[in-house]
């Protein structure tokens, strides 16, 4: 076959991924928002009708989200939208700032790209600037949300390994595991800028640790690190059952109590 009766192949297959990219983050979206209850069966042809995409795609997203624990295999064939229990929760969440702690220590004893720790700087000075105000808004929460995110993905690259980086990515995708898996939370609370202003304490002193090469320093802050997201967890949890809870935060009725 001549190569260029070859070319058309690339694109194709291009752009079959991104349809299953696409469609895997609709998924998740929907599962986390409520539209698709826990416990539920995923009806393919519906999500093939609500997507607008092929049940190609819509398969490999499906696998795709069993893999990252939002959805179960059923014995019939098929997936269903999973429940956890708060162990399962916590235990995510502990995995993270295990592996997070495991990153910081290797990159403090190793050292680090001064252009990625320009970046994590520049990344702290804008979270800096988020927290400034008094109070926080909706957009000022956002704003942490991906400012927060991103630091978290910069310490994955101050390892300069892309065998940590890649399960530091694995364990946040993890339902409810990302570093700000619970944040959204705190606007409903009367000290919820507070609780941002420590965490980002923390992330400045993770850099410290890091810059001065203290590994065991370093690893002991991530640590501490996650316990912020176990007791946002705490409150979510505790104002979902009393009904005060965040109306933005239908995931919640997918953890189970107790």
């Amino acid at each position: 076959m001549h190569p260029a009766d070859e070319a058309p192949i690339a694109p194709l297959a291009e752009a079959g991924t991104s349809q299953a990219v696409k469609a895997q983050l609709r998924l998740r979206e929907m599962v986390l928002a409520g539209e698709l209850p826990g416990g539920a069966r995923i009806a393919e042809l519906t999500l093939v009708e609500k997507l607008g995409v092929s049940r190609t795609p819509i398969r490999a997203a499906l696998m795709r989200l069993e893999q990252e624990g939002l959805l179960q295999c059923l014995p019939g064939g098929g997936y269903a939208v999973r429940t956890f229990s708060e162990i399962d929760v916590t235990d995510a969440i502990a995995l993270r700032g295990t592996l997070e702690g495991l990153a910081a220590r290797l990159a403090a004893e190793r050292g680090v790209d001064p252009a990625v720790l320009a970046d994590a700087q520049a990344c702290l000075a804008a979270i800096d600037a988020t927290l400034a105000p008094p109070a926080l808004d909706d957009e000022g929460f956002s704003r942490y949300v991906a400012l927060n995110a991103h630091f978290h993905e910069l310490l994955g690259r101050m390892v300069g390994s892309e065998v940590v980086a890649r399960e530091l990515e694995r364990v946040r995708c993890l339902p409810f595991a990302s570093p700000s898996a619970f944040v959204m939370v705190q606007t409903h609370s009367p000290q919820a800028r507070d609780l941002l202003v420590v965490a980002q304490d923390q992330h400045r002193q993770l850099l410290d640790a890091i810059e001065h090469q203290e590994g065991a320093r370093a690893e002991a802050i991530m640590r501490e690190h996650s316990r912020l997201a176990q007791r946002n967890l705490r409150a979510a949890l505790s104002g979902h059952a009393t009904g005060r809870g965040p109306a933005n935060m239908p995931a919640l009725t997918l953890i189970r109590r107790g």
